[in-house]
């Protein structure tokens, strides 16, 4: 479902950072110890984390404790802060990637379905101008699927249709 919520769009961009390198199952079941973590991802409580905050968060066993990870968090919440400071709304920037509106996609079967796409690169190089940490192509494109930037179910399948709506076709990229 499209998500623009700055708050909603910082945890599932910790989330996806998270994600890099274990299954999304293995994240999932951490969610809500996520959630207590890291103050119900607070942006500016986040941003605010200082190193004996960081050290207690790596003794955390909800959570995955990687010390890049758990920086990351840190370093991108203060990052949201510039950037809303700047332009006034995380979402609204995230949103522009993608024209302000879902890329539909009609894939046929899971093959068809990119690791990155242009706007998923486009959006991954920005993030890093801006000081973003864990944003590859990859994890940025699995967080536009995840906060419906992008919808990338099957045509088959009964989300696609629920999802129908103002939204753009992307091009194809095979």
């Amino acid at each position: 479902m499209p998500l623009r919520d700055d708050q909603r769009l910082f945890e599932f961009l910790v989330l996806e950072g998270a994600q890099a390198g274990l299954s999304w199952s293995t994240v999932l079941k951490k969610r809500s110890a996520y959630r207590v973590a890291f103050d119900s991802f607070d942006i500016a409580k986040v941003a605010n984390y200082d190193v004996p905050r960081i050290t207690h968060l790596l003794q955390d066993s909800g959570i995955v404790r990687n010390t890049l990870n758990v920086n990351s968090a840190v370093t991108n919440a203060r990052a949201v802060l510039a950037v809303q400071k700047e332009l006034g709304s995380f979402s609204n920037y995230l949103w522009s990637f993608v024209g302000n509106r879902p890329i539909r996609n009609n894939r046929e079967n899971m093959h068809d379905i990119p690791v990155k796409t242009p706007e998923a690169e486009a959006m991954s190089k920005d993030l890093i101008r801006r000081g973003f940490k864990f944003v590859g192509p990859t994890i940025c494109y699995s967080f536009m699927q995840a906060v419906g930037m992008v919808n990338d179910h099957l045509i088959t399948c009964f989300r696609f249709r629920q999802l129908r709506g103002p939204s753009r076709h992307a091009k194809s990229f095979h």
